[in-house]
This record gives C-alpha cells, structure tokens and sequence, in this order.
C-alpha cells in the first residue's frame, strides 16, 4: 500500500495580474524524502513555495497535507501545521540580537532567553552552524543570517521544511553543512523541499526533483543524480557549453608591447583602512592594484572584510584611513554619484538595500543613474525609457511582464540581473565592482553573467570580483587575494593547482 504523501498538489495555479506565474502544477512529497524544486529565474518555484507556506492562495486546484485539505490563509497557519520556510530574503530585525530574533512570534509572557540560547547553541553544534546569541543581526555576515534563519525553522522541529534557495549565501564549508542538515532532518522524517540552482547539491541530497520553466512541470526525476544532464536541459532548454563547468574562462592578460604607454590602472588602492564604532579593525591595509582588462577575485570567509571593502569603494561606508583611485582620479570619501560618474560600476552584495528602489519600476530602475538623460522640458520621456529598458532587458534576460513593472515583483535572480545590466552599462565604465554577482542565480544565467563581464573585461573593464564562490574565482580570475581578519593573507594567480593554498588562507594559515 502507497504511503499518503506528506504534501501533493494538484493541478495549481497562481496569477499576478495578466502574468499568469503558476499553470497546473502538480507534485507530491513524502515525508522522509528531500525533494528538489529547479529552475531558471522567473520559473515560478518561489511563488509556489510561498503557496505552501500560506504568502499566496492559489487560484486553482488544491494542496493536500497528509491527505487532507490544506489551504492556510496567512505563513501563521502554515506555521501551525508543521510547515516552516527560509526564505530567499532575510526576515529578522536587524537591531535586535539572533536569540531575540529567535523569540519573535514564540513566546508569550516573559522571554526565556537563556532557555532559547541554550537551545539555539545546541542546534547551531548539532547541524554545524556555529551561532552567537546575543550578537546583534546588523552586525553578522549575511552567510551568518542565513545560518539564523535555518536555525529558526529548527527550532520549530517541523514535518515539512521549505528552503527556497538557502545556500545562495552560504560558503562552500556551510552548504556542505546544510546538505546534511537536509539529510538529517529528513532521515528523521520531515520532508524537505529544496529550491536550488546548485547541480552538486541536487547529486547530494535529492531523492526526488521537479523542474519549473514557464510556471508549468517541465520535468521530474526519480533518480536526480543519473539524469542531470536531461533536468538541465529541460531547465534552460539547451545544453551548457560544457556539462562540468558554469562559468566561461576569463580573459587572459596582454602585457603591453615594449614602447607602449602604460594605461592608468583601473582600480589603485591604497591602504584603506575601516574601524567601526567600537573602534575594531574590519579592513587593514588593504592595497591592491587592478589593471585594464584585468579580473582579480577577492576571496575569504564572509565577514573578513569584504563588506567594508565594498562598502568604501561604492561610496557607502567611509574609510578611516587610506585612498582609492579610478583611473587615476582619487574617489575617497566621494558619495556615489561621483563614483559612477567617474566611470565605476558597483554590483552591490544586497541588492534590496543598495543596488535598487523595489517601488520604483524595472524601467526606472535598470536606467537609475541615466534618468537626466530622459528628461525633456522636465519631465520623464517614459516611451524612450521603457524603449531603451526593454532593449537592456533583451540583451541581459531580464524577464518580467514588461518595464512598467515594480522592481519588487521581480525574482531574485532576475533583480541581479537588472542590477548588472545597469552597472555594466554605465556611461564610461572603466571599473566594475562585483560582490556576490552571481548569488541566487541558476546555472545558465550564471554562465550568461560570468560572459558579461568577460565581455566587459575584454573591452578594458578592470573587475574586483568579491565571491564566496571559490570554484568561480578560480574560473573567471586572473588573479586572487585573500581576505582574512580584513587583512590580506595572500595572492597568486587564480589557477585549480592554488586550490590548497588559497583555503589555508582563508582558513588564517600562512605558508
């Protein structure tokens, strides 16, 4: 006899105005069983997790929890069956600490916060997620707020856990961890959906997978790990360029012939130092020079420098000593407007806090720092915007109903890819800032990002590339620098045969 499975959905539909995200979709989960949810940006996976978890009601068909009717009205219905989400966006305060993050919509009367402390420790040393309690969110790396919001659900001990693409931010190190979370927690019998872009993981943990492309079941697999190559192509529907890899080869540096003048480096920098309000060192020293056309990928445990590093050279955080340049034109302390306008492309790390205005429209959005161009006797030339936008959407696959659209409404992946559209096309570019490029994207956009900036690359672009993605750097890098403690540990070329070396750096090994 059949098991009744945990979650089925049958023949589900969902629709945002005239976009219709979600088309009879039907699937089954059984409890015990991690079950793998992919496809490209825009498929549809987040808005049918968050049909599960009670965000959205579907339009059609029905979900059935353990055979019975399930239809929650809000997340704390969902909640209340045994159904707990991490979802792609962070969902704490950041002005509070992780144990009281922990607390909210948990406790009535006093807060035990020892008993959740302790509680929390004990899961963090179980599942391999190491946590301080009473750190406050702000100040954690965005890896380690992921951490806080697996940990959450945990603690819930759910029959039914919901990750929508939770190792985007995670290290290579922790994904490993989260997979035998996913292993453990389903051994125990709560079934797991899984959304992720990440092949290797799929070959991990997936007992079962269903692909997404249009909104509609595009594919499923009973055996994930032997059909790979057919769930890609049903994903992207074409083959990658080659199977194994996701990310093209960047360019190959050209050193300049004997009597030729020796261009500005695109990005000098020179001692940049960072101390925060209680005076602790995030960056020290940090001095590097980046020529035209040349990528160096900066690599490091996250929260050891990258966001300060980030953070100055865009405008947004000031440095405590030290000076920057761009092609030749010193930006210390500038704002941001006189960074791009000097020629500096900036792919922020958090899109939603500094890379967009999720109001504003994806036309608005994608041409922000070009918006004057388009003014005609002071007002906003909107058939030129949407006209230029929509070609920009073209050229980067940006997919959404049309430009007129709120920025918001866009998938993850589909924001990063409007934010890099913009910033690979400002005026002038001669340096590009790329922190977590290719987060929460799925591996065809990956390869489209990575050829973008290639691209860019080979026309004079210098990039200073901030990945946790190390088998990326190692790709697309000429170069790599480690961070540790904000420090440079050291650097070498961006080559397979430095993989060692390069992880004793990160780990705080000198050679």
């Amino acid at each position: 006899m059949t098991a009744v499975p945990l979650l089925e959905l049958r023949g589900v539909g969902k629709r945002f105005g005239s976009l219709q995200v979600l088309d009879d979709v039907s699937l089954t989960l059984q409890a015990g069983e991690v079950h793998c949810l992919l496809g490209e940006n825009g498929a549809g996976k987040s808005t049918l997790c968050n049909l599960v978890f009670g965000v959205h009601a579907p339009d059609a068909g029905d979900m059935l929890l353990s055979g019975q009717a399930y239809r929650p009205g809000r997340p704390a219905d969902a909640l209340a069956q045994g159904i707990a989400m991490v979802h792609q966006h962070f969902s704490l305060v950041p002005d509070v600490s992780v144990v009281d993050n922990l607390l909210l919509g948990q406790s009535r009367g006093l807060l035990r916060r020892s008993e959740c402390a302790a509680r929390m420790r004990e899961l963090s040393e179980r599942y391999g997620m190491p946590l301080e309690p009473y750190a406050l969110i702000k100040d954690l790396s965005v890896g380690e707020r992921q951490r806080v919001e697996i940990v959450k659900c945990l603690m819930r001990e759910p029959r039914l856990l919901v990750l929508d693409e939770p190792t985007a931010v995670l290290l290579p190190e922790e994904i490993q961890a989260l997979m035998e979370v996913c292993e453990k927690v389903a051994a125990q019998g709560c079934g797991v959906v899984l959304v992720t872009h990440k092949l290797a993981e799929i070959r991990r943990v997936a007992r079962r997978a269903t692909v997404l492309r249009g909104g509609r079941i595009a594919a499923r697999s009973d055996a994930p790990a032997q059909e790979m190559d057919a769930l890609v192509r049903a994903m992207i529907q074409r083959d990658l360029a080659d199977p194994s890899e996701t990310v093209p080869a960047g360019p190959a540096r050209v050193a300049p012939a004997i009597g030729q003048e020796v261009p500005a480096p695109a990005l000098m920098v020179d001692g940049l130092t960072v101390r925060d309000a209680q005076g602790t060192t995030r960056l020290d020293n940090f001095t590097v020079l980046l020529a035209p056309g040349e990528i160096v990928g900066i690599a490091g445990v996250e929260g050891n420098g990258q966001v300060e590093l980030a953070g100055v050279l865009s405008g947004l955080m000031p440095s405590t000593q030290g000076r920057f340049f761009v092609s030749g034109v010193e930006l210390t302390g500038e704002r941001p407007k006189a960074i791009t306008a000097a020629g500096a492309g900036i792919v922020p790390e958090d899109r939603h806090a500094s890379g967009c205005v999720t109001a504003m429209s994806v036309a608005e959005n994608i041409l922000i720092n070009r918006l004057g161009d388009y003014r005609r006797w002071g007002l906003l030339d909107r058939a030129a915007l949407r006209r230029d936008a929509q070609d920009l959407m073209h050229k980067y696959d940006v997919r959404a109903a049309g430009p007129d659209v709120a920025f918001g409404g866009l998938s993850g992946g589909n924001q990063q890819k409007a934010v890099l559209a913009r910033e690979l096309t400002t005026p002038g570019l001669r340096f590009l800032l790329a922190a977590q490029p290719t987060r929460g994207l799925d591996v065809g956009a990956v390869e489209a990002v990575y050829g973008h900036i290639v691209g860019a690359c080979q026309n004079g672009v210098g990039v200073l590339l901030i990945s946790s993605e190390l088998d990326e750097l190692l790709k697309v890098a000429n170069r790599i620098v480690v961070l540790y403690r904000g420090r440079i540990m050291g650097q070498c070329e961006a080559s397979p045969s430095q993989r060692e070396r390069i992880g004793a750096w990160m780990a705080g090994h000198t050679e």
